[in-house]
């Protein structure tokens, strides 16, 4: 029984996700209190390190047998966590980007509060892990949000314009996830008659 615990909770790629967990308020303190460029190019090492260990966690984990129910959980959670720490800590220098935030957050707790809805009566909704639009959204936000990492002199344009590409991304996704949970309600209708 011990042993299923450690496999399941401390599991490499699970370090891997706690780790990227830990990592967002060192971020954050950095990115915060920057004062200079090498600031700036601190925080963008210590999220490179979160993304480079995000890419490592799913790869170690198929190809090592190490998936576990935890780590499908844990995973796009430090993803969620990461991108709204790096939106909320843009917000401070591109006002644009409190849009970003807005979009993402409703995003992400509509979608959370449907899965939990469709979970409590045993319906499963979306397919083992993200559909693959979701999957580019979020290869688009986190390749976007690392380069406006390493442009700390970037102009207000260029990341008005990062951020459309961004909430583009992200309102193809939350449109394509909405028509899901619209289909599994009108199924559920079908059952409860």
């Amino acid at each position: 029984m011990k042993k299923d615990l450690i496999r399941e909770y401390f599991s490499i790629p699970n370090l891997l996700g706690y780790l990227r967990i830990a990592l967002i308020p060192l971020y954050l303190y950095v990115y915060m209190s920057a004062k200079d460029v090498e600031d700036y190019y601190t925080a963008a090492a210590i999220m490179a390190v979160s993304f480079l260990s995000d890419l490592l966690d799913g790869k170690i984990a198929r190809r090592f047998n190490m998936v576990t129910e935890f780590g499908k959980f844990l995973d796009p959670l430090a993803d969620k966590l990461t991108q709204a720490a790096l939106a909320l800590s843009f917000m401070f220098r591109f006002p644009v980007m409190i849009l970003l935030f807005l979009i993402l957050a409703i995003k992400d707790l509509t979608l959370l509060f449907l899965g939990i809805y469709f979970y409590r009566r045993g319906i499963k909704v979306l397919n083992e892990g993200a559909e693959m639009h979701g999957k580019i959204c979020t290869f688009v936000l986190d390749i976007s949000m690392l380069a406006i990492l390493f442009m700390p002199k970037a102009s207000h344009t260029v990341v008005s314009l990062i951020t459309a590409l961004c909430v583009s991304f992200m309102l193809y996704s939350f449109v394509r996830y909405l028509m899901d949970y619209k289909r599994a309600f009108a199924d559920l209708k079908d059952i409860d008659l």
